[in-house]
C-alpha cells in the first residue's frame, strides 16, 4: 500500500540516503578524493550529478547488504573495463585495494573482462589498472598504511563515523 509524505519527509529521506552515500563513498574512495569532487561542482547543474551518485549508486547500491564491499569492487573494474571508463577504472582499483581486493584478484577480473569484451578493453584496462596499482601503494606508504592492512569489512561496520 503506497504511503503519502510530505515534500519535506521527502527531502528528509533523501538527505539522509546522500550522506549515508558521502560517508561509503569516504570509505571506498577517500574523503581526499570525495571531497575534490564535490568541491567541484560548484553550480546547481554540476552539484545535481554529484547528489544523484551520492544517494543512487553510494547510498542506495553501495550500502546494502548482500555483497560485501571487496565483491562490489571486483564488480565495477569489470564493468568500468567493458565500458572503456578509464578515469572511473582507475578510482575503483585504488577502492577494490582498500576493499580488500589483492592484485592477483584485480588482474583475474582484468583477464575475464578482455575475454568477454575484446583485447582492447583488456589492455586498457591492464595499463590504468596497473598505474592505479602503483599509486595506491605510494599513497599507503605515504600515510604510513602498510599495503597489506587493508580488508573488506561488513555492513555493521561500513557506515560507522571513523574515530
Amino acid at each position: 500500500m503506497a504511503v503519502n509524505y510530505t515534500p519535506e519527509e521527502v527531502s528528509k529521506a533523501r538527505e539522509i540516503i546522500r550522506n549515508e552515500g558521502i560517508k561509503m563513498r569516504y570509505k571506498v574512495a577517500g574523503k581526499e578524493y570525495v571531497d575534490r569532487a564535490l568541491k567541484a561542482a560548484d553550480n546547481d547543474f554540476a552539484r545535481s550529478m554529484q547528489e544523484y551518485v551520492s544517494e543512487a549508486c553510494w547510498g542506495s547500491i553501495w550500502t546494502r547488504p548482500g555483497l560485501e564491499l571487496k565483491t562490489r569492487s571486483l564488480l565495477n573494474l569489470a564493468m568500468l573495463c567493458a565500458l572503456n571508463r578509464s578515469a572511473e577504472l582507475a578510482t575503483h582499483c585504488k577502492g577494490a585495494l582498500t576493499n580488500g581486493a589483492s592484485e592477483v584478484e584485480i588482474r583475474e577480473v582484468i583477464l575475464q573482462a578482455a575475454c568477454y569484451c575484446g583485447m582492447p578493453a583488456g589492455m586498457e584496462g591492464f595499463r590504468v589498472t596497473g598505474k592505479a596499482i602503483e599509486e595506491w601503494k605510494k599513497e599507503q606508504e605515504a600515510k604510513g598504511t602498510g599495503v597489506e592492512e587493508h580488508t573488506d569489512i561488513g555492513l555493521d561496520q561500513r557506515l560507522k563515523e571513523d574515530e
